[in-house]
């Protein structure tokens, strides 16, 4: 199986070539001036431009119009096309501390939004997002997740925030002492000592938990998923399932997330949306053939079939091609 990580440049956005920051800030200028709003010529452009670029351009109009990109985007556009625009806009970094910051003090808690971050991002992506949330919100992201989050699942989550999983390689004959750790705390325990679950599912290299999820099989002839399922409940069962997913194939995670958010009644937007947009430069492509493969239908058709509009059109635009 693939390493979390592996994969991690096939995006289906990149760099735009023979760019223009000013170019493009005057296309996008002249498409919001005067009666009425170019929906087409917003989507097409900055659909076709990496995130660094539209930073650029963001700078760009600035500069040359003395206004806020962002804000005349926000003024000139409306509902899930806005918001899809916006995300766009914004450094992953900041979104991602925004998703969170949204997941934290909106109503309620979103507990799937804080898992699906904090469990799928690396080392420098969780410092890159804590210092974001500081700039942006100024607060401390691991207080706040203290003061919104409780038992074992708030402890997962503050060991993940601190973004200091192990990167070494993998250390066989400790993956057989971690697999037969876990097999002691959960399968062979009268209860669950979720303890030794969250020491080493947080902390561990990836490539070295793979190793300790091979030997648990050995062991135990069950797959870890399947005995965190059985040994856990609630948001903590989620979260640890969650990094396994992610150690495990990450781009497979947000392939099983994206079929999730559109199936059945009802599409969950606001998923579709964050992981589009957050995967845009990463894996897309990977997650596009996962998708095809486990699902028997393309991404691409499933968005256009589940959506509407400048929305669905922008997010085929992320998407990419049909396969």
């Amino acid at each position: 199986m693939a390493a979390k990580g592996v994969g991690r440049t096939r995006g289906t956005i990149y760099d735009f070539p023979d760019f223009d920051a000013n170019q493009d800030a005057e296309t996008l200028h002249a498409a919001m001036k005067g009666f009425g709003t170019d929906e087409d010529v917003i989507l097409d452009l900055l659909t076709q431009r990496s995130n660094a670029q539209r930073q650029q351009i963001i700078c760009a109009y600035k500069t040359v119009f003395g206004k806020d990109l962002i804000d005349d985007l926000k003024y000139e556009l409306t509902g899930k096309f806005e918001s899809l625009i916006v995300a766009l806009m914004l450094p992953p970094d900041h979104y991602d501390a925004k998703e969170l910051r949204d997941a934290l003090k909106g109503a309620g808690t979103s507990e799937d939004v804080l898992t699906e971050i904090l469990a799928s991002r690396t080392n420098e992506e969780i410092h890159q997002i804590v210092a974001a949330y500081k700039e942006d919100f100024e607060s401390d992201l691991e207080e706040d997740l203290v003061s919104d989050t409780t038992r074992y699942f708030e402890r997962v989550l503050v060991s993940l925030v601190q973004g200091n999983r192990d990167e070494a390689e993998a250390d066989l004959s400790r993956a057989e002492e971690d697999a037969k750790t876990l097999y002691e705390a959960g399968e062979n325990a009268w209860g669950t000592d979720e303890e030794r679950f969250i020491a080493i599912l947080c902390s561990r290299s990836i490539r070295h938990l793979l190793a300790v999820f091979d030997e648990y099989q050995k062991i135990n002839d069950i797959d870890i998923e399947d005995s965190i399922s059985s040994e856990c409940s609630g948001n903590l069962q989620c979260v640890l399932l969650a990094i396994v997913k992610c150690v495990k194939n990450t781009p497979a995670y947000f392939a099983e997330k994206l079929y999730n958010a559109m199936k059945g009644a009802g599409t969950d937007d606001h998923t579709l949306m964050r992981i589009m947009v957050s995967r845009s430069e990463i894996d897309l492509l990977n997650i596009k053939d996962i998708f095809k493969a486990k699902y028997d239908e393309s991404l691409h058709s499933t968005i256009e079939g589940d959506t509407s509009g400048d929305y669905k059109a922008t997010l085929l635009n992320i998407c990419g091609g049909d396969d």
